[in-house]
């Protein structure tokens, strides 16, 4: 006969633990950074460059108070040590500057983007990460086609900075913030006012929406139709050495799943070796096919005059190869050492249009042999943590999980970028440089470690099979 047990094995049930109302509010704040930092040229040309100065100095301010009052656990030992090094130098840079006014100033923006990367990764598991990422390039995404349609159907015209409306044809379409090329089917630039920058974090947001969906994220119809949108803008967008940064992505991604096939010792050497030949004689192809390569894409062979402004940018900085003039990134247009030096299209030229170049002209061989160090650092860690099974005791068939892709295919994106814009130095390029590099040393393992180690809302989140 049963009898009912005051004691029963189970426990009784309850409802499922759910996110304190504090940590969303948090998750809420490290998107509103990643908008921020996202969002690239699109506060100035909308509010002027006072008022994206105070949203940065904010943004520092509140980040630094929360990090005082949460004091997240961190391994300080373990941050990245090289991306440090190079911002020390840059700092350093104010002893022998040549145009001290934008060291300070870029400086500080630098320290700003270090210190919100660092912020994000400390208080963020790696899934959130990937979340609140995938959260502020919808916003960019929607913000840039809402505005793309706003400028034909309701503007009914080419759009100025500010919202201005021009008097009469301008000069040269590079001053405007929107060409009105929705409708007609040219390139259009969204709400960041260059076909570039929308067409670069559109291929991270095709990245990242990928990754969300692989890793069987909630809303995944949702999620494909922003996957959608983001290969709309991208194709929109029309940027020639962004078509680049996809095919690397590509050739990275199918070398990540190849690798992660391997089961015995000694097979990924031969992969190496194989894909060491393949990509050396594609560079090799690539470079003496320049002409047919960027003919096809709709360019010129010397990538639009940028190999120009290489030759000015290298005459001036062999003048100081080894400590360069002082930094300065971006190049502040209204400094007289900047102001009307390299002129494209009627303006003043703010960048190098290559990071390696620029670095070299503003810290000098000691700022490339940092800044080389900070990538090759990254790029090693975040090779190995897409292709290493999750390990860390006696069970060694643990499946993969999609979320560690994440950093190597952006690696990828930041480099083949490097080659043609200085924008991996500043901004969401150097803002996710610094958070992947300090959260991959922080949590090498996704989900397990101090930084890993509390509640949060991953429901449907699940790992992906091999």
């Amino acid at each position: 006969m049963a009898v009912h047990s005051s004691h029963p094995v189970s426990a009784p049930p309850a409802a499922p633990p759910r996110e304190r109302t504090s940590h969303i509010l948090l998750r809420g704040w490290c998107i509103a950074l990643l908008i921020v930092t996202l969002s690239g040229t699109a506060l100035p040309l909308a509010f002027g460059v006072p008022v994206a100065a105070a949203i940065g100095v904010v943004s520092f301010l509140v980040s630094v108070i929360l990090w005082a009052t949460i004091r997240p656990r961190v391994q300080w030992p373990r941050l990245p040590w090289y991306a440090l090094a190079y911002i020390v130098w840059a700092l350093a840079s104010i002893l022998w500057t040549h145009w001290l006014e934008a060291t300070l100033t870029t400086v500080a923006l630098l320290i700003v983007t270090t210190v919100g990367a660092l912020f994000v990764g400390a208080v963020l598991t790696w899934r959130e990460v990937v979340r609140a990422l995938a959260s502020a390039l919808k916003w960019m995404l929607g913000l840039s086609i809402v505005f793309e349609l706003w400028v034909s159907l309701i503007w009914d015209g080419p759009i100025l900075p500010h919202f201005e409306r021009p008097a009469g044809p301008v000069p040269d379409p590079i001053v405007l913030w929107s060409r009105d090329n929705l409708l007609d089917g040219g390139r259009i630039q969204g709400i960041f006012g260059n076909s570039n920058a929308l067409a670069y974090v559109a291929l991270l947001a095709i990245v990242v929406f990928a990754i969300r969906i692989a890793s069987r994220a909630p809303r995944r119809p949702v999620l494909a139709l922003w996957l959608v949108l983001a290969v709309f803008l991208f194709v929109r967008a029309g940027s020639a050495t962004a078509t680049l940064s996809a095919v690397a992505v590509g050739v990275v991604l199918i070398t990540v799943l190849v690798m992660r096939t391997t089961t015995r010792a000694g097979e990924r050497t031969r992969y190496y070796l194989a894909y060491g030949i393949l990509a050396v004689g594609g560079l090799l192809a690539a470079w003496l096919l320049r002409d047919h390569v960027f003919t096809a894409l709709g360019r010129s062979s010397d990538l639009t005059g940028r190999e120009s402004i290489w030759e000015k940018v290298l005459a001036r900085a062999v003048e100081h190869p080894v400590i360069g003039w002082g930094f300065s990134t971006p190049w502040i247009p209204t400094d007289p050492a900047f102001d009307r030096w390299i002129i494209d299209h009627g303006q003043t030229v703010m960048q190098a249009h290559n990071m390696w170049v620029d670095v070299f002209l503003q810290l000098g061989a000691v700022g490339i042999v940092l800044i080389a160090a900070a990538y090759v650092a990254f790029v090693w860690r975040s090779w190995f943590f897409a292709i290493d099974r999750p390990r860390w005791d006696l069970v060694s068939d643990r499946p993969y999980t999609a979320v560690t892709l994440l950093p190597t295919l952006t690696g990828a994106i930041l480099l083949v970028q490097g080659l043609a814009e200085s924008t991996p130095l500043l901004n969401w390029g150097w803002f996710l440089l610094i958070l992947f590099a300090f959260k991959i040393k922080q949590a090498p393992l996704v989900g397990r470690g101090p930084s890993e180690e509390r509640l949060i809302g991953e429901q449907g989140d699940r790992p992906l099979e091999r």
